[in-house]
């Protein structure tokens, strides 16, 4: 068997197809639309099937793991609020900023292209160069031209999240 022979040609399947071919190959069906990821179970299975899958010493290690795990046998149980919990709830209606980390009369800087472009946080939008926008990203459009998210582009974001 020619495992890259056999990628190259489930590469040019369809997903449906690749579905078919790994109920074939596993003998169950599978929810998985993932091309990527039903090219790799199905190579993986196919060589397994050709070459051998684990060794006894690898399956004996296994299930030496599975049984020191701590499994959890039962459902968590839901907690049960206590008696009086509506009585300490406390609901304050309040009007929140578009962002909770943008203030109005803050001030935003950025060097772009050797212009330095200031902006200033308003109680609705953002002002610019004189200008006023909605939001972020229409200042930094407005700027580059080029749709960009407004926090991206002024540095407001911190692992893919807003600060």
């Amino acid at each position: 068997m020619n495992i890259d022979k056999e990628v190259a040609a489930m590469e040019r399947m369809t997903v449906n197809q690749l579905r078919e071919k790994y109920a074939e190959v596993f003998g169950e069906r599978t929810n998985g639309r993932h091309k990527q990821w039903l090219i790799r179970r199905i190579a993986w299975r196919m060589q397994a099937n050709a070459e051998g899958g684990l060794s006894e010493r690898a399956r004996r290690r296994a299930r030496e793991l599975a049984n020191d795990a701590d499994l959890r046998m039962t459902i968590p149980r839901t907690q049960k609020p206590s008696a009086n919990a509506e009585s300490r709830i406390i609901s304050v209606a309040t009007k929140s900023p578009q962002s909770t980390h943008l203030l109005p009369g803050m001030s935003l800087r950025r060097v772009y292209k050797g212009q330095t472009i200031h902006v200033k946080v308003l109680d609705e939008g953002f002002e610019c160069q004189g200008e006023r926008y909605k939001s972020l990203t229409a200042v930094a459009k407005a700027i580059t031209g080029k749709h960009w998210n407004g926090f991206h582009f002024f540095g407001l974001r911190k692992n893919g999240c807003a600060k």
